[in-house]
C-alpha cells in the first residue's frame, strides 16, 4: 500500500510540473505567480513573456547606422579636440606677443644706445682709461653690457619664431577642424539618406529637460571612446556585453529605471551579439506582443529621453523607440520596424553603445 500510495503521488507531482511548464511556454511566466524582482529587474534567470526579436530594419540599414553613427562621434570627438587644442594654441600665443612687446621695447632701447654711443665708442673709452685698473673695468663693463644685449635679442629671435610656430599650429588646428564638420555633414547626409528610403523623416521624438546626468564613461586622453570588446559578464543573460554597455545600464538603474532587460544576444544582426546593446521592457512585466500605452509608454519616453540627454558622456550609438530612432546628427527620426511592438520598438527601448 505505501509503495502504490508513493508511486500516484509520483505521477500526480509529474502532471503537475507538466501542466505548470505548458503554462509557462504559453505565456512567459509562472501561473497565479506574482512577478519577482528576478522576473521584473535584470540577471541571467530573469523572464519575460517574450522577445523583443531583431532590432528591425534590414541588415543593410542597420550596418549603414552603426558606420554613420560610428562615424559622426569619431569626427565629433576629432574635432572637439582640436577646437581645445586652438584655444591651447591662442593662449600660447597670447603669451608670446606680450612677451614679444616687451623685448621689443627693450631691443629699441639698446638700439639708440648704441645709436648714440657708437660700437667704436668702446675702443675710445678704454684707451682713454687713466689706469690699468681703469681699463680692466671698464672692458668687464662693456663686455656685460654686449652679452646683456646679445641674450635680448636672441630672446627676441627666439619669441617670434615661437609665435611663427604657434600660427602656424592654430591654421593646421582650423583645417582639422574644417575636415571633421565635413566628414560630421556627410555622415548626417548618409544617415538621413538610409532613413528615408524606410521612410524616416524628422520627428519630434522624446526629450526631457528633467533627465537626470549619468556619470560619464571613461574616454581617451583626446576625447575618443576606449576600443572595447564583449568581454563583461552580461547580468541580463548567460552572455557576454562590453565595459560600456554595463555602465550604461547601470547609469539607468541608478536613474530608476529598474524594469525587465535583456541585453546579449549569440545571434541577429545589429549590436546585440556584440555585447553593445541592450533592450528596455517599457512594461512591468517584460516584453509584451502590444503596443505600451498609459504609464508604460511614459516610462519608455523617460528612458529613451535619458539615454539622449547622457549620450556624449556615456556613448550612446543610437535610441530606438516607439516608430522613432535617434542618432547624434541627425536627433529624432521617424523609424518603420516591421509593423510588430517588437520591431517597431513600442514595447521597448533599444540602446546601442559605440
Amino acid at each position: 500500500m505505501p509503495r502504490r500510495t508513493a508511486r500516484i503521488r509520483r505521477r500526480a507531482s509529474g502532471t503537475l510540473a507538466a501542466l505548470l511548464a505548458a503554462v509557462v511556454v504559453a505565456t512567459g511566466t509562472p501561473a497565479a505567480a506574482a512577478p519577482t524582482a528576478r522576473s521584473l529587474g535584470y540577471g541571467p534567470l530573469a523572464l519575460a513573456p517574450s522577445s523583443p526579436g531583431d532590432e528591425g530594419g534590414s541588415k543593410n540599414l542597420r550596418d549603414t547606422l552603426e558606420a554613420v553613427s560610428k562615424g559622426h562621434i569619431e569626427a565629433k570627438a576629432k574635432l572637439d579636440n582640436s577646437v581645445k587644442r586652438q584655444a591651447a594654441l591662442t593662449a600660447e600665443l597670447a603669451k608670446v606677443e606680450v612677451r614679444l612687446t616687451e623685448l621689443n621695447a627693450v631691443v629699441a632701447e639698446v638700439a639708440v644706445e648704441s645709436y648714440r654711443l657708437g660700437r667704436l665708442s668702446a675702443v675710445a673709452t678704454l684707451l682713454n682709461s687713466a689706469s690699468p685698473e681703469a681699463f680692466l673695468e671698464r672692458a668687464a663693463g662693456l663686455e656685460v653690457m654686449a652679452q646683456r644685449d646679445d641674450k635680448q635679442l636672441r630672446a627676441l629671435t627666439e619669441a617670434r619664431e615661437e609665435a611663427t610656430r604657434a600660427k602656424a599650429a592654430i591654421d593646421n588646428e582650423v583645417r582639422e577642424q574644417q575636415k571633421q564638420l565635413a566628414v560630421i555633414a556627410k555622415r548626417k547626409t548618409d544617415a538621413e539618406r538610409a532613413l528615408a528610403a524606410v521612410g524616416g523623416k524628422s520627428s519630434t521624438g522624446f526629450v526631457a529637460a528633467n533627465s537626470p546626468a549619468a556619470k560619464p564613461a571613461p574616454k581617451n586622453s583626446d576625447g575618443s571612446w576606449p576600443k572595447e570588446s564583449c568581454t563583461i559578464n552580461d547580468p541580463t543573460t548567460t552572455g557576454c556585453i562590453t565595459p560600456r554597455t554595463l555602465h550604461a545600464m547601470n547609469q539607468a538603474q541608478a536613474a530608476g529605471y529598474k524594469r525587465y532587460v535583456s541585453c546579449h544576444r549569440p545571434s541577429g544582426g545589429g549590436e546585440h551579439p556584440k555585447g553593445r546593446a541592450c533592450d528596455f521592457a517599457s512594461a512591468t512585466s517584460g516584453f509584451k506582443d502590444a503596443d505600451a500605452t498609459g504609464g508604460d509608454r511614459t516610462y519608455g519616453n523617460n528612458l529613451a529621453a535619458y539615454y539622449v540627454k547622457n549620450a556624449s558622456s556615456l556613448g550612446v550609438l543610437y535610441v530606438i523607440w516607439y516608430r522613432q530612432i535617434w542618432m547624434p546628427g541627425t536627433g529624432w527620426r521617424s523609424y518603420s520596424g516591421g509593423g510588430s511592438p517588437a520591431g517597431d520598438h513600442t514595447n521597448h527601448v533599444h540602446l546601442s553603445m559605440v
